[in-house]
């Protein structure tokens, strides 16, 4: 299949914001993050306010501020910030625990660490049909982009963070929409889906998306594969000789559908397969240390 691109607005993509790390990101715990859900009527904030013990009410007021503050930048920001979305669905099989995505190899890593008893040792592989079967898979590959450099030049350092935030924020949301897209119509492996904003913040979809740097995949250098595969460049996305992406409101990942699939953390892992998975990235074992450093 062709590479797919999508751009969104800001109001298409605001209902998909995850209020709760919006908040996070801002030293707010995760109760506070509940007024996004609150009606901005004067009634319901004052019930909301008094629902704190009286020592964190003022804490639910600054919640209240923020929330309203980040409305208002957003609106300003509707239709001159687009976020950028591209995928491809591929053709892949699992070769051990490589993935050959439309003919490109794509290492991954597999958990090594001492599980309960009866417990797989997870890899992302373990989610596609094995080469041996003879039969092609499907698998998406995708990035999405919010570039807010222009927006980020200001003296005001509020809101300043405010958009890095927001920008964050935005492109998940953005990523959410196409996935959902992807899975309904394009692919279409659930066309009959049917959940609300919070079911699919919840990742109660079927299959998964794991993103480059997070735990089953947190290699970031395999954003060079990704690129190879997708042209990053093509939503304004660069790579650092390190592969970290720039803007700093990036994302890119795969898309599996395998109803078993789920998510899960690779963690520490070895020598004999840091050797092994730096033969299979074609990169020297000194090289992947590095990048791996918070796994070993």
């Amino acid at each position: 299949m062709r590479i797919s691109l999508t751009k969104y607005d800001i109001h298409e993509v605001s209902e998909y914001i995850n209020w709760l790390y919006f908040f996070h990101a801002w030293g707010f715990a995760p109760r506070y993050a509940a007024i996004a859900q609150v009606h901005d009527c004067q009634a319901c904030r004052a019930a909301w306010i008094n629902s704190f013990p009286l020592a964190e009410q003022a804490k639910a007021k600054e919640a209240i501020k923020l929330i309203d503050d980040a409305r208002k930048l957003l609106d300003e920001m509707d239709g001159k910030l687009p976020c950028r979305c591209l995928f491809k669905l591929c053709s892949a099989n699992a070769d051990g625990d490589n993935l050959l995505i439309d003919g490109i190899v794509f290492p991954l890593l597999r958990q090594q660490i001492e599980h309960e008893e009866g417990k797989p040792y997870l890899c992302l592989s373990d989610f596609i049909k094995p080469i041996e079967s003879n039969q092609p898979d499907t698998l998406g590959v995708f990035a999405a982009s919010v570039d807010d450099t222009e927006w980020q030049q200001t003296d005001d350092a509020y809101r300043k963070l405010l958009i890095q935030t927001l920008s964050d924020r935005l492109v998940e949301a953005a990523v959410e929409k196409m996935h959902q897209y992807v899975r309904k119509e394009a692919w279409g492996y659930t066309p009959n889906e049917n959940l609300s904003i919070n079911e699919l913040l919840q990742e109660q979809f079927q299959g998964i998306r794991p993103a480059v740097g997070y735990p089953s995949l947190p290699d970031q250098s395999v954003n060079f594969i990704i690129g190879q595969l997708i042209d990053l460049g093509q939503i304004g996305i660069t790579l650092t000789e390190n592969g970290a992406m720039n803007p700093h409101a990036s994302v890119s990942g795969l898309m599996l559908a395998h109803p078993q699939a789920r998510y899960f953390a690779v963690g520490k892992i070895g020598e004999d397969q840091l050797k092994d998975y730096s033969q299979r990235r074609g990169l020297s074992v000194e090289t992947m240390r590095k990048f791996l450093a918070a796994n070993l």
